[in-house]
């Protein structure tokens, strides 16, 4: 029946969310990733990264340089990052996605939280970090490339390999 519908159901974000701060984040590719804007100037942006399991993590510009501030741990842009991530998706499925478990098992989970936990792992840097970031940062400007489309009710062809029931996890 699928088929047959332009219709997808998407799940809601757990809370609204502002878009300045972190203008991309998602769940995909055992990762969560986003993309963070910089606090002092305009035209950068950190490529941010974690593994789900391992924890592994990669922060870096967007001309694919190294975040100073993530050296032996998470840096800013990761807490912003995984603070946006329990805002978009919440914070237990995020917990799930990245498969950690919090100190005092709460099924919901804050930022703070997930952050603890998963620095309490001692994670090490992603040993594929610019490969990882270009991935990312490429997801990301094709997901602004839709925001250049004219508006439309008409279903978009690239966009029907999407499922129409159910989410990640």
């Amino acid at each position: 029946m699928w088929e047959e519908s332009s219709l997808v159901r998407v799940v809601p974000t757990a809370r609204p969310r502002k878009l300045a701060k972190v203008p991309f984040v998602e769940l995909a590719a055992g990762r969560l990733q986003g993309v963070v804007s910089s606090g002092s100037d305009v035209s950068r942006v950190y490529v941010s990264s974690v593994a789900s399991g391992d924890f592994a993590f990669a922060c870096r510009t967007n001309n694919n340089r190294p975040c100073g501030g993530a050296r032996g741990g998470f840096c800013n842009h990761i807490g912003a990052m995984v603070g946006e991530a329990v805002l978009q998706y919440g914070g237990a499925r995020v917990a799930r996605y990245l498969q950690t478990d919090t100190a005092d098992g709460d099924a919901a989970p804050t930022a703070q939280q997930l952050a603890a936990a998963m620095s309490a792992a001692r994670p090490q840097q992603a040993a594929d970090a610019q490969a990882v970031t270009g991935q990312v940062f490429a997801r990301f400007l094709r997901h602004l490339a839709y925001l250049e489309l004219p508006a439309t009710t008409a279903p978009l062809p690239e966009m029907h390999w999407f499922p129409t029931a159910g989410a990640v996890a």
